[in-house]
C-alpha cells in the first residue's frame, strides 16, 4: 500500500479526483480499478471521475480520464477545466496552456481564481432530427461528438422529464451502439439561455453538469436557431457556463467552454 496526494476539484457541479501522475506512480494497468475505488461516495473520496495528469511530448501535459465506473473516456469538458486549474495550482503551467487528451489537443486559459476558459477541438458527426420511439414517448434527437458522443433533446419543461429513465434507455439504444451516448435534455429559456440536464455515460446517472454535454447542447440549439452564440447555460447544479463557437461553410470551429473550476480540498489517500 502507498500514500498518494490528490486534489478534489468541482466544476459546475461535476466533481473529480485529480492526481499528479507524471512519475507514473499509478501504472496504466491499475488506473481503471483505482477510479472505481476512489470515486465511491460511500467508502472513499467520491467523485464523478478520476483525472490523471501525465507527461506529454506534444503539449504541457496529458490528461487521462476515467468515469466513476472505471471506464475510460477520451475527454470531459468540466474535467478539462479542472485539470487546467490543477496544473496551474501545481505550478506546472502559467495562465495559458496546451494539453493532450485522447480526443486531441486542447488549450485553456485561467481567467480568474474561479473561472477557466477551455478551447475545444472542432466537433464532429453532427446528425439532426433523428426520430426514435422510446417506450411510450416519441423523441426527436440530434447528436454531436464534442470529444465524446452526445444526444440532445429539446423539451418544453425540463423539470417534468424523467432524466434517469429516458436517459438510460436512449444511452443504450441500438441507434448509438456499440459505445452508447450521453443524453442531454434541453429547455430554451429567455435571455439567450438554455437549461440542461444530462444523463452521463460511465456515471450511469444524471450529473449536476457535463461540459461536453452543454457544449453539444449549445451548438445544436444555435444550429436550430433557438439561440445565438455565445450561449448561456444553467446546469442542474445551478452553475452558469458559456459556450461560444463559429459557423462557416457548414463547419463548426473555434469552440470555447467557459465556467467555474474550483479546488474543494486536498488530501492523501492510501491505495
Amino acid at each position: 500500500m502507498k500514500n498518494i496526494n490528490f486534489y478534489k476539484l468541482t466544476a459546475a457541479g461535476n466533481d473529480f479526483v485529480l492526481i499528479d501522475n507524471r512519475n507514473n506512480i499509478i501504472r496504466e494497468s491499475e488506473q481503471s480499478a483505482l477510479a472505481l475505488k476512489l470515486c465511491d461516495r460511500k467508502y472513499a473520496i467520491g467523485a464523478d471521475g478520476l483525472i490523471l495528469l501525465e507527461k506529454s511530448e506534444k503539449a504541457d501535459f496529458r490528461m487521462r480520464y476515467y468515469n466513476s465506473d472505471g471506464s475510460h473516456a477520451s475527454m470531459c469538458g468540466n474535467g478539462g477545466r479542472s485539470i487546467a486549474r490543477f496544473a496551474y495550482e501545481l505550478g506546472i503551467v502559467k495562465q495559458n496552456m496546451k494539453f493532450e487528451t485522447d480526443a486531441g489537443l486542447i488549450t485553456a486559459d485561467i481567467k480568474s481564481e474561479t473561472v477557466v476558459n477551455l478551447a475545444l477541438y472542432d466537433p464532429k458527426d453532427l446528425q439532426l432530427d433523428i426520430k426514435l420511439q422510446i417506450e411510450d414517448k416519441n423523441f426527436e434527437i440530434s447528436s454531436l461528438n464534442t470529444g465524446v458522443p452526445h444526444a440532445v433533446i429539446f423539451v418544453d419543461d425540463i423539470e417534468k422529464i424523467n432524466v434517469f429513465k429516458y436517459g438510460r434507455l436512449i444511452r443504450h439504444h441500438e441507434k448509438f451502439a456499440p459505445a452508447g451516448t450521453n443524453v442531454n435534455f434541453v429547455q430554451v429559456a429567455e435571455d439567450n439561455t438554455i437549461l440542461v440536464r444530462t444523463y452521463e455515460r460511465g456515471v450511469e446517472d444524471e450529473t449536476l453538469a457535463c461540459g461536453t454535454g452543454v457544449t453539444a447542447s449549445s451548438i445544436i440549439a444555435a444550429i436550430k436557431n433557438k439561440v445565438k452564440v455565445p450561449v448561456k447555460i444553467i446546469t442542474r447544479g445551478k452553475d452558469k457556463l458559456s459556450v461560444n463557437c463559429s459557423f462557416e461553410n457548414s463547419k463548426i470551429s473555434n469552440v470555447f467552454l467557459e465556467g467555474p473550476a474550483i479546488v474543494a480540498f486536498k488530501g492523501t489517500v492510501a491505495v
